[in-house]
């Protein structure tokens, strides 16, 4: 009874120890909904300040003929006669403020089938002529020249016979062009834009007013015809002059002549 009793009290103290040592159940914290994670997009840097004036458009400045043939390549002779001229300059101008601008641009190979000396026979207006020849005054694309108007005015001015004038005839995308001297044909586009139109072309057109035969010369003015002067017996035997001096002077003048008549006639009857 007394080895019961004691097992019995070393149960309870063990259990006793085992639950004092075991450590209580943390809290249950409450569930807190989670945010969706948002994707880290990089931030750019800001700009500093800057005054309104500058944020404005730099006016876009004119086309530059030269710049687009050297770009091209194979328009030396052409560029170098485009700035001693200043036709170049007036094209880039004229493309602000017309219509737009057709250029045909011989090749270095089209002006070296040139007779020698040929543009150093030319004096600077002939030089500028020949080139302002080359341009038309409007922007045409290559599909148009199937509907021109022939003759056509180029910049070098007058269409009339032994002046400026082209002629062009198309099919399809072939163009030829003739000036009265010589035909060229286009070889191809080098630049287009809606306002400057630029085609290769295989010779250098030559306007009649330079290479041509020159007009005749015009029918000299008839000269004043010449009255032969009136002799003196024609006068005098015309009607007497109204004054009476003069009609005095015409009866002595008649009266003489008559009594000469006489005598003549009567020494031929005489002798």
């Amino acid at each position: 009874m007394e080895r019961l009793s004691l097992v019995f009290s070393f149960t309870i103290a063990l259990f006793t120890i085992v639950t004092a040592q075991s450590p209580s159940p943390a809290p249950v914290a409450p569930v807190v909904p989670v945010a969706p994670v948002v994707p880290v997009v990089p931030v750019a840097p800001v700009a500093p300040l800057v005054p309104v004036t500058s944020l404005a458009p730099a006016p876009a400045g004119p086309t530059n003929i030269t710049a687009i043939l050297e770009k091209a390549g194979g328009f030396t002779i052409l560029i170098r006669l485009l700035q001693s001229t200043s036709v170049g300059d007036r094209i880039n101008i004229q493309l602000n403020n017309s219509n737009g601008i057709t250029l045909f641009a011989p090749t270095d190979s089209a002006f070296s089938r040139l007779k020698n000396g040929t543009l150093n026979s030319l004096t600077d207006e002939q030089k500028v002529n020949l080139i302002q020849f080359h341009v038309l005054p409007s922007f045409i694309p290559l599909s148009q020249f199937q509907t021109v108007s022939n003759p056509l005015r180029t910049e070098a001015g007058d269409i009339t016979k032994y002046q400026f004038p082209l002629n062009i005839t198309s099919s399809g995308n072939t163009v030829n062009i003739s000036t009265g001297i010589n035909k060229a044909s286009v070889a191809s586009t080098v630049y287009t834009d809606g306002q400057l139109a630029v085609y290769e072309v295989d010779k250098v057109l030559l306007p009649l007013n330079i290479f041509g035969p020159h007009p005749p010369p015009a029918p000299p003015a008839p000269s004043p015809s010449k009255h032969k002067k009136p002799s003196l017996s024609s006068t005098t035997l015309a009607a007497p002059p109204s004054d009476n001096a003069s009609s005095k002077l015409y009866v002595k003048v008649y009266a003489l002549e008559s009594f000469a008549m006489g005598a003549a006639v009567i020494a031929a009857f005489w002798f």
